[in-house]
């Protein structure tokens, strides 16, 4: 902006700030470690700079933090402190990390399995328009999980999702037109929502 883009630049300045501590300099840099940006990719320098903005209460770096603790990446893999991270910034009203934090209620992972917890989270995250929690509170409806089974309300959070071009929901909202599950039976839309999904590959 203004400037020809130059990583390195970008990450010299961001350094500068995240050194005297300014979180979002932090969070940043861990950005440009995570991706190989300006710096050799690095994941535990990401790790590094992720925590030092978590710590002072960031929620995109404690999202990402969690994401990392969860998958072992720049870190031991550790279930229960990719949870710890999740929650903060899904307190703090962080879309990912309440889409994140409903799978591992949804599953068990690390916790009790509670569907009643997940749909709560997925609907947090689906008010902010994540697609993802969208889909997944599509299925939740769809299949009676966590809230009394409901057919409309399963076609309504599948579209938000496939009209944001999410595959998965492209696809089941598909087989509910095929079906006519909540809708009028209709073949041709089945037939668009099925095409949108195969072009991605599905």
């Amino acid at each position: 902006e203004g400037v020809p883009e130059n990583d390195a630049l970008a990450v010299k300045w961001y350094r500068k700030a995240a050194d005297q501590g300014d979180a979002d300099a932090q969070y940043n840099l861990g950005v440009m470690y995570d991706n190989g940006r300006g710096v050799p990719e690095n994941d535990a320098e990401a790790v590094k700079w992720y925590q030092k903005a978590a710590e002072k209460g960031d929620a995109g770096a404690q999202s990402t933090l969690g994401v990392m603790y969860q998958y072992g990446t720049g870190v031991p893999e550790n279930v229960a402190e990719a949870i710890k991270w999740y929650r903060k910034a899904a307190d703090q009203g962080e879309a990912i990390a309440q889409a994140n934090l409903a799978v591992m209620y949804q599953y068990g992972t690390g916790v009790l399995e509670n569907d009643g917890e997940a749909v709560k989270w997925y609907r947090k995250a689906s008010a902010q328009g994540n697609a993802i929690a969208q889909y997944n509170l599509g299925v939740m409806y769809d299949d009676g999980e966590g809230v009394p089974e409901n057919d409309a309300l399963a076609v309504k959070w599948y579209r938000k999702a496939a009209e944001q071009g999410f595959a998965e929901a492209q696809y089941n909202l598909g087989v509910i037109y095929a079906n006519g599950e909540g809708v009028p039976e209709n073949d041709a839309l089945a037939v668009k929502w099925y095409r949108k999904a195969a072009d991605q590959g599905d």
